[in-house]
């Protein structure tokens, strides 16, 4: 218990140091540049100590838990010798956690709002929650296929760099026949994908595997697979545009 109490508040330290050039930054701006003072400055300091306490126990929660989970399921997944369960679990732990993210549900809720604006999709509610909603299973596939490309990376050792510079192409064709609408969204998709919840188990699953094959090195092959989470995305929701717009 002493040992977690002691480990928490090394977590909390860090997390206050790791915040303050923020909040220097802001308290500059806000007093010397605009010269004006903090309104509702209560409220702002419990959010801060909301966003201090939330952040520690969050990156605690991964180094316990969502961390050593990924390389485990990693390591068992290659032990069995099953590549297309290890294929499934892949593609699904990318749907499953991409689904989850709140950053991506925000995203989806606010595209569509602005493509009814613009007339790309009806404006009555029902709709707009259909295409957010569309679209939102449209990157967590897209983020569950990309696992699946990066495992067959790691398990074939081909190069990063061909593979991303492959799919960058795709990117480039298709944005000049995508509706304009949507090739922003498209861009910033690759970006929400990559979130709190996406990250840590995608990263411990490409460790973990690369640690368990033999002849890989965890450094070389172990990462990139947030690369491709980031990456088809943009590929899948530039689709998604041509297809809505049809």
């Amino acid at each position: 218990m002493t040992g977690t109490i002691r480990a928490l508040y090394k977590q909390f330290s860090g997390t206050a140091r790791d915040i303050a050039p923020i909040l220097i930054i802001v308290a500059f701006f806000q007093m010397v540049v605009l010269r004006q003072p903090f309104e509702n400055i209560s409220d702002l300091a419990i959010g801060f100590a909301f966003v201090l306490l939330g952040l520690t126990l969050f990156i605690r929660g991964l180094e316990m838990a969502l961390f050593p989970l990924g390389e485990t399921l990693a390591n068992a997944l290659a032990a069995r010798g099953s590549l297309p369960l290890l294929l499934i679990f892949s593609f699904w732990l990318g749907f499953g956690t991409t689904v989850a993210e709140p950053a991506l549900i925000a995203v989806g809720e606010e595209a569509t709002r602005v493509m009814a604006a613009a007339g790309v999709i009806e404006s009555d509610p029902a709709s707009q929650k259909a295409h957010a909603n569309a679209l939102r299973y449209t990157v967590a596939a897209s983020v569950g296929a990309s696992l699946v490309i990066g495992v067959f990376r790691i398990l074939k050792g081909w190069p990063i760099h061909w593979l991303i510079i492959g799919g960058y192409i795709v990117v480039v064709a298709l944005t000049p026949i995508a509706p304009r609408a949507i090739i922003g969204i498209a861009y910033d998709s690759g970006g929400v994908t990559t979130s709190t919840i996406t990250v840590p188990l995608v990263t411990s699953l490409g460790v973990g595997l690369a640690h368990a094959i033999k002849g890989r090195n965890p450094m070389i092959d172990g990462f990139g697979l947030i690369a491709f989470a980031s990456l088809m995305p943009i590929i899948f929701v530039l689709l998604f545009g041509l297809v809505v717009a049809a």
